[in-house]
This record gives C-alpha cells, sequence and structure tokens, in this order.
C-alpha cells in the first residue's frame, strides 16, 4: 500500500463534488478505501433508531467520507499538491508549490 499524501489533522480545500471550495481539518483517513473524512464537508442524514445511547433518535448530521482525490493540501492558506523527498535520512512531505517541507 502507497504512502498517503494527506494524514489526520491537515487542512484540506475540496477541489470537486457537492462542497467545492471549501475548506476544513482531516478527521480520519481511510488508506484501504481511498477515503478522508473532512470536518464539516459532505454532511449527510441519517435516520437513528431511539436506543440505549440516544434515547430521542431522530436525524442526526454527520459527516461522510469523500475521495481522497477530490481534496487538495492546503499550505500557508493555498492549495498545493504534495510530494516526497528524502531530508538526509529521513523520508518528509513537501510542497510542491513552494518547495517547503511540511513535516
Amino acid at each position: 500500500m502507497a504512502m498517503m499524501k494527506i494524514k489526520k489533522g491537515d487542512e484540506v480545500r475540496v477541489i470537486a463534488g457537492k462542497d467545492i471550495h471549501k475548506e476544513g481539518k482531516v478527521l480520519e483517513v481511510n488508506a484501504k478505501q481511498n477515503t478522508v473524512t473532512v470536518e464539516g464537508i459532505n454532511i449527510v442524514t441519517k435516520h437513528q433508531k431511539p436506543s440505549m445511547a440516544n434515547q430521542a433518535g431522530g436525524r442526526i448530521e454527520t459527516e461522510a467520507p469523500i475521495n481522497i482525490s477530490n481534496v487538495m493540501l492546503l499550505h500557508k492558506g493555498e492549495p498545493t499538491r504534495v510530494g516526497f523527498k528524502m531530508d538526509g535520512d529521513k523520508k518528509v512531505r513537501y510542497a510542491k508549490k513552494t518547495g517547503d517541507v511540511i513535516d
């Protein structure tokens, strides 16, 4: 499995779909399905039956995962592609637009 270019906690911008041009923080990354869950993006309504945890039940709004190809990493407020390079003996991510090391 290839290394993911977007990690949990990164700020991303949506570049395709119903929430295009919206920005948010990555809450979860699923490498097997190539999806990310972004805070406040792709809100869906789920109908929940009453249970012990949720006594009232009803309609609950939650974030659904979107494909990782539909988001772009934000570096210094600008969307950029991400690459990998060796920094000494350590593999690091870098912003292709500026060349800066991300982490």
